[in-house]
């Protein structure tokens, strides 16, 4: 014994004792010491015992969409549908949301995680690039062959086609919010949405054949099938065209035309007509339509 150790007071010992034994016992998970299994029982107070009661009983924090450069999601609820909850997706890879291989596996990753999350009944994509841009479309870099590699190239065009034939028959809600430009890419995506708005300025179309690309097979396929005049759409195909959204609405391909400080409200009226009736019904029906196409894509 150390020669400065005082031997306590035996009443104030005998507090200690009693305090100690009327702590409750806990005991942790066992650890292994020279393979020897150990159980280590340590004494805590009741106010931290109480702490961790009430820690435990706290719901779990939100589950968050996987982070992607570019891509911000967040949530709204519309009260007359019943307070269901849809999901915005904004792009903001500037300058122009070039649709590289990171940008579509970002919007495929984030489709799959509202798809899963059984609070959220649907989605809108939008823009929020400073310039009125929806998307530009594919990044040509994917497409040159002196910029990529053969690996990269197949991954590119699976990742793309996987995400378009899911969010053709998700059993989300979808709708496409469209400011701007819409050419290519983001036209393949906004046709894969139940609900296209686009905003007064703006443009709309399948323009491979202007830069000297042969419109992907499925794309021109659903263009044309979504028309109201087949003929016509085949012809704007064939000669490159980029429609003006008044053009693009008066042939069925986009379902409304605003000005642009309206667009998100017209995207969450839309949303709202079509999450005011049972999801069951209304996703059943899409995938009855729209699943033989999906596959054979």
């Amino acid at each position: 014994r150390h020669p400065t150790h005082r031997t306590p007071h035996p009443a104030a010992r005998d507090h200690a004792v009693e305090q100690a034994r009327s702590w409750p016992a806990r005991v942790h998970a066992p650890r292994h010491a020279q393979r020897k299994t150990l159980f280590v029982v340590t004494r805590t107070s009741p106010a931290r015992d109480r702490l961790a009661a009430l820690a435990s009983a706290m719901p779990p924090a939100a589950a968050q969409p996987p982070f992607h450069p570019g891509v911000r999601v967040e949530w709204h609820a519309l009260a007359r549908a019943g307070g269901k909850r849809y999901a915005v997706v904004w792009l903001g890879s500037e300058p122009v949301n070039s649709m590289t291989l990171e940008l579509w596996t970002a919007m495929s990753d984030t489709l799959d995680f509202l798809e899963r999350d059984p609070n959220t009944s649907g989605v809108v994509f939008a823009s929020e690039l400073t310039k009125p841009i929806f998307t530009a479309g594919n990044d040509i870099k994917e497409l040159h062959a002196k910029s990529t590699t053969k690996a990269r190239y197949a991954k590119f065009w699976r990742v793309q086609t996987s995400f378009l034939c899911r969010l053709l028959r998700s059993p989300l809600a979808t709708a496409c919010a469209i400011r701007g430009a819409c050419p290519a890419g983001g036209c393949a995506v906004a046709l894969c949405c139940d609900y296209r708005v686009q905003s007064l300025e703006g443009t709309f179309g399948l323009n491979e054949v202007k830069l000297g690309i042969p419109v992907p097979k499925y794309w021109g396929k659903l263009f044309v099938a979504t028309a109201k005049h087949a003929p016509e759409a085949e012809l704007a195909l064939h000669r490159g065209a980029l429609l003006a959204p008044h053009d693009a609405r008066l042939m069925g391909l986009v379902h409304e035309v605003v000005p642009a400080a309206a667009l998100t409200a017209a995207a969450e009226r839309a949303m709202e007509t079509l999450l005011l009736l049972p999801d069951g019904a209304r996703a059943a029906t899409k995938l009855n339509l729209r699943e033989a196409f999906s596959r054979e894509w």
